[in-house]
């Protein structure tokens, strides 16, 4: 129980929102000590309007995004103040204005972030309008409170300014241990192969998010300012990371077969499994020791875990006899080729967390590292060319616009307390998705309802305004902590902490609090019916696009490998970058299925048709990203036109189903040509046996063994071409429904 309390009080989201609540607390406790108690919850208010933009970034992204924001929701209170008075302006412009803040999402995570907070901040305004001076004023003290925060999080930043990056890069190896560990559970008889296929689905998508954030930390770090000791460290293991999930990725294994291969020499495959187990393990105690910060002891030794499977190799081969064990043999040694590359890599890692200082070369890896981000620039032409009902955002702030309108509408002719508590619900828990949107409701409504039935509880039974006092700002940082990891449990005690304000504030709070909880649920109400009902976007809609885009990104990896097995020489920028899209775009089909199964049933159409085309996209970067790694680790021989007619084949079935997303007309496809890639793959093989018989003094054995692996790369090409045609008839299945 102490080490989960630890874990959570080191966790960002807890620094996070210590950040935001001392931020707040300490404006209110230094004006009420000078009788100003309205200054320091202005000042507060402020605090609380700019924080949620500051996500993980470069400290100049961070400063410029905080800076902006603490302006924008200052100018945004000031403006409404000034049009309230004056109705032909002020009805016509607020709809306007709710729209255009909504549309800054268009900008990218930030600027969703500043879009919240600038909605927030004009649901606000309406809590207490000002005149004359006083609109200065109290716009000033927001601003204020905005840069107030900004201190405070530089602050933090120079006390502990990698400890962000070091968790991330901690939950990243966790995550790929799991991702290893997905893949040892694989080697048991009796594996769900399809369950575990659906989690490392999952997995991917998780993995997605926590490279962009450290993406997003490191390089910009690396970029922005002479680079550290520390960040380069973070940095290499950051590396060794996606490789080795390429690594497990493009290592695929035939299990049923090499199950009924070795059925009776069930020790050769156990010994592998607990080497496999014992990568994810190893990275597993790795994670856990940086979140403590304490030294890394290696539980399992992997080299005696090598040698045991190299042993065991060797049992094998002594029992069968060379000639009869041959095929065995190379898969085993594949397997202990790839278990040999895997430990390489994570002693890397190791190496980066327990030495004082190491000179682990990039070779070349830190090239270009600023084209691994995202372009930071919000041209106009970005904004206009999402004016448009193909843009989810421009639905969504179509949608938040008409419900702020009906929000505004029946706080004023319904005999409600508060008109900016619905406004304020309906911005906080509206999203651009309904599975999201339905889900904050639900959460929001229990969050409400128990936090309000603990709060008034301990109200009757203590109402001590100090004893009050503590728990509210606790509320308030437990509330922030849990907003990114249980919003139910946020909205718990973020209503207990509102409950426990009114309660020193005020005497008839009971009437007050009931007030807010039917504000609350009619700003929820809204927000769901308008999600719903709103020009929704369904995620089928939607489903076709990132289904396109991931096979656009496996092409173009695909068409990297082929050039680079062609001119060989280093591995370019632009061949990292188009692996890093195929595996960002697989992560986002996966998620696009994992919306879709949020929605309503009538809503899930080609459901178990998209999630056969995720798997396919899937296995296709999983063959695609084998060969790669096969002509990175092995001297290949110049491409032949027999190998080129085959990628061709599978580039041109991609190509095709790329053209039928975009509702562009295709020729049928040519069964001469299926044949025609058949005698491709004999061809390929006769080569190999061609070049193989010009080397000098090459015996029967190892002709044998050379052959076979021939026929490994031969049978990985042969993969890769039918699940480019699995691809191209699923995709027109699709579009045909």
């Amino acid at each position: 129980m102490i080490a989960k309390i630890e874990k959570f009080t080191d966790s960002t989201y807890f620094t996070n929102a210590l950040k935001a609540t001392i931020s707040a607390v300490i404006p209110v406790l230094v004006c009420t000590y000078f009788n100003h108690f309205e200054i320091g919850f202005t000042i507060a208010l402020g605090t609380f309007l700019t924080y949620p933009c500051d996500i993980p970034s470069s400290l100049k992204h961070k400063i410029n995004g905080i800076i902006v924001t603490a302006f924008l929701v200052a100018g945004i209170n000031l403006l409404i103040n000034l049009t309230y008075p004056i109705p032909y302006i002020f009805y016509p412009l607020f709809p306007l204005l709710i729209f255009i803040l909504a549309m800054l999402s268009v900008y990218g995570q930030r600027a969703t972030f500043t879009s919240f907070s600038a909605l927030l901040s004009a649901s606000l305004s309406f809590a207490h309008m000002h005149t004359g001076l006083e609109m200065l004023q109290y716009s000033g003290l927001i601003l204020t409170g905005g840069l107030f925060y900004l201190l405070i999080s530089l602050l933090f930043h120079y006390i502990r300014p990698y400890r962000y990056a070091e968790l991330q890069v901690a939950e990243c190896i966790k995550l790929t241990a799991k991702y290893l560990k997905l893949r040892g559970d694989l080697w048991n008889s009796t594996a769900d192969r399809k369950v575990i296929l659906e989690k490392q689905l999952h997995l991917q998508v998780e993995l997605n998010d926590i490279h962009h954030n450290i993406r997003r930390v490191l390089i910009g770090k690396q970029i922005n300012a002479v680079s550290s000791n520390q960040n380069r460290k973070m940095l290499i293991a950051f590396v060794s990371l996606v490789e080795i999930l390429e690594l497990a990725l493009s290592t695929s294994f035939d299990h049923n077969r090499l199950h009924q291969k070795f059925d009776k020499h069930p020790k050769t495959l156990a010994t592998y499994q607990n080497l496999a187990y014992n990568l994810a393990s190893t990275l597993k105690q790795l994670s856990k020791n940086i979140v403590k910060r304490t030294n890394f002891i290696p539980e399992h030794t992997l080299r005696t875990n090598l040698t045991a499977l190299e042993n065991a190799i060797g049992e094998y081969e002594n029992e069968l006899g060379k000639t009869e064990a041959s095929e065995g043999v190379l898969m085993l040694k594949t397997m202990l080729e790839y278990a040999e590359k895997q430990i390489e890599k994570i002693k890397i890692i190791e190496r980066t967390f327990t030495s004082v200082s190491n000179n682990y070369d990039f070779k070349g890896k830190d090239k270009d590292l600023e084209k691994f981000l995202t372009p930071q620039y919000y041209p106009i032409s970005t904004f206009i060319e999402n004016i448009s009902f193909s843009s989810t955002i421009f639905r969504h702030s179509l949608r938040l616009t008409i419900a702020i309108i009906l929000g505004g509408l029946i706080g004023k002719f319904l005999p409600f307390q508060n008109v900016y508590w619905i406004l304020m619900t309906t911005i906080i828990i509206m999203r651009p998705g309904y599975g999201l949107t339905k889900q904050r409701t639900i959460q929001r409504v229990i969050g409400t309802v128990i936090g309000g039935i603990i709060a008034f509880s301990i109200l009757s039974l203590m109402p001590n305004h100090f004893i009050l006092s503590i728990l509210a700002v606790l509320c308030m940082l437990l509330g922030f902590a849990f907003a990114q990891i249980n919003y139910t449990v946020s909205a718990t005690f973020v209503t207990m902490y509102i409950v426990f304000i009114y309660g020193i504030l005020t005497t008839d709070y009971l009437d007050v609090i009931q007030f807010r909880i039917v504000d609350t649920l009619t700003g929820g109400l809204l927000a769901y019916l308008a999600n719903h009902f709103l020009w929704p976007s369904w995620e089928y809609i939607k489903a076709p696009e990132y289904l396109e885009k991931s096979i656009i990104a496996n092409r173009n990896y695909l068409k990297e490998i082929f050039t680079y097995y062609t001119q060989k020489g280093e591995v370019t920028t632009s061949y990292r970058l188009a692996r890093k899209n195929a595996f960002i775009e697989i992560g986002n089909l996966m998620a696009s299925f994992q919306r879709m199964s949020q929605e309503p049933k009538s809503k899930q159409k080609n459901m178990l048709l998209l999630y056969k085309l995720t798997e396919l996209n899937h296995s296709l970067l999983s063959s695609t990203a084998s060969l790669g790694t096969y002509t990175q680790s092995h001297k290949t021989t110049p491409s032949s036109r027999a190998f080129t007619i085959v990628v061709e084949k599978v580039l041109k079935n991609l190509e095709q189903s790329i053209d039928i997303l975009e509702n562009k007309e295709i020729l049928e496809l040519d069964e001469a040509s299926n044949k025609e890639i058949a005698n491709r793959f004999t061809e390929l093989k006769n080569i190999r046996e061609n070049e193989l018989k010009k080397v000098d003094n090459i015996d029967e054995e190892a002709f044998v063994i050379k052959m076979q692996e021939a026929q490994l790369v031969i049978e990985q090409l042969i993969w890769l071409t039918n699940l480019s045609e699995g691809i191209l008839k699923s995709t027109k299945k699709l579009m045909e429904n």
